[in-house]
């Protein structure tokens, strides 16, 4: 090889290594990056693996969440008015021990049931609930002072022994439980709030019905349906019955969702003694149904229906009910039939710094009247005349600090006629009250 093919044949050389170089480089780099591909779909499917086992117990978290609010919803729709309340208190062990009450100063025109303006306890009971055995509790009450009781005597509220969820016998929550004792009559709502710390004003609407008696009730929850039915004693002596007929009552609720509340209610007193037991265990117009008959009548009884709704939203609720009552004796001298109608309506809305507006208008009709006090003074409308119209308008601003402690003020218009013509209008009523529960 001569001299000059020497000089040209290195440099090939040294080119074709360099090109080499480039290509194992390159070749190298490929590969690199053939790793870290397969890598990265590695990861990407690790990634999507976890995704979805973690979208999977999302979901089943989210069906329990709806589960556990569709029972709690379920239970609310019931429990609120059925079951076992629970009011708070102080807990020793398994067994709670609390109390309610409300401080008042009340003034009403120159026939109502406060004409000199007082300072008085309006509420005052202390309560205890407890288990028993697995789904059996005792609740019981003591009522040291009431609105209705003027003397200061202690009265025993309710005390019951509940038997809840007895539907679990064939496999089902809720649907069936038991509670016997001294219980609330289940008629229409109102009563459900009337303690002072639940209702939003002072004064209650015009027909206001409740009652505390001794006797036996079943209730629960059937889906968006719940029911509760009683069979009670059903006269005024509290204690003993004078007659063999019961006192039945019992609502069916419908709530089709939290923003609406269907429910209807029905009764009959049953056939009350007039001599010994005088009065019904029913409250009604502030005071009872009692015989309107003459002297010859031995029994008498009144048959009940009424309807309730209530509307909510964010701020407040709207609630109405309306009611029909049939009284009837056994006078031999005279017919003393009488249809009696009722109704109210309420509006609360909430206002800024827990501050509240509440109003409310009640009326009752009773064609030939029937006893009907109201905020007048007790022993001149529930002996003397009756009373064929009476309505309340109230309107009131309340405080709510916290859910066990209340202000609230109220000032109450009241008016209406009695059989013989004559006008009531000397029962306004004013007054503010501090209602409280621990």
């Amino acid at each position: 090889m001569d001299y000059k093919h020497f000089n040209l044949f290195w440099p090939c050389v040294a080119a074709a290594g360099l090109l080499f170089s480039d290509a194992l480089t390159a070749r190298a780099e490929d590969t690199n990056l053939t790793e870290q591909v397969r890598l990265l779909r590695e990861q990407n499917a690790l990634l999507q693996q976890q995704l979805q086992k973690q979208g999977r117990a999302l979901d089943a978290l989210t069906q329990k969440v709806q589960g556990l609010e569709a029972a709690n919803s379920e239970r609310d729709n019931s429990a609120s008015d059925n079951s076992t309340p629970t009011k708070g208190g102080l807990n020793f062990g398994k067994v709670n021990l609390g109390a309610e009450g409300g401080i008042a100063f009340f003034d009403t025109g120159s026939e109502g049931f406060a004409p000199n303006s007082e300072f008085r306890v309006d509420e005052a009971r202390v309560f205890l609930d407890a288990p028993v055995w697995e789904d059996v509790y005792f609740y019981g009450e003591i009522n040291l002072a009431t609105r209705e009781n003027t003397d200061l005597y202690t009265q025993l509220g309710q005390l019951y022994l509940d038997f809840e969820d007895v539907s679990k016998l064939w496999g089902k929550d809720g649907q069936f439980n038991v509670r016997a004792g001294r219980i609330e009559v289940p008629f229409g709502e109102e009563y459900l709030t009337r303690n002072a710390i639940d209702n939003p004003l002072i004064l209650h609407s015009v027909a206001d019905l409740w009652a505390v008696d001794p006797g036996v009730e079943i209730y629960g929850t059937l889906g968006k349906f719940s029911y509760v039915v009683a069979v009670q004693n059903g006269g005024g002596n509290g204690v003993q019955d004078f007659t063999g007929d019961k006192s039945v009552a019992g609502r069916i609720s419908f709530d089709p969702n939290r923003r609406w509340h269907f429910s209807v209610s029905g009764m009959t007193t049953g056939n009350v003694d007039v001599q010994d037991e005088y009065i019904s265990a029913e409250w009604f117009g502030n005071g009872w149904f009692r015989s309107i008959g003459s002297t010859n009548t031995t029994q008498f009884y009144a048959n009940l229906v009424e309807g309730d709704l209530t509307a909510r939203w964010a701020g407040g609720h709207v609630s109405a009910f309306g009611g029909y009552v049939h009284y009837d004796d056994n006078d031999p001298s005279a017919s003393n039939t009488r249809d009696v109608y009722y109704y109210s309506i309420e509006v609360v809305q909430n206002l800024p710094r827990k501050f509240y507006a509440a109003t409310r208008f009640s009326e009752v009709f009773a064609h030939n009247g029937v006893p009907i006090v109201g905020s007048g003074n007790f022993d001149e409308y529930f002996n003397g005349p009756l009373t064929t119209e009476l309505w309340r308008w109230s309107v009131g601003l309340g405080c709510r600090f916290c859910d066990r402690l209340v202000l609230k003020t109220e000032y109450a218009f009241e008016g209406g006629t009695d059989v013989g013509g004559g006008s009531r209008n000397e029962e306004n009523f004013f007054g503010t009250e501090v209602a409280f529960k621990f």
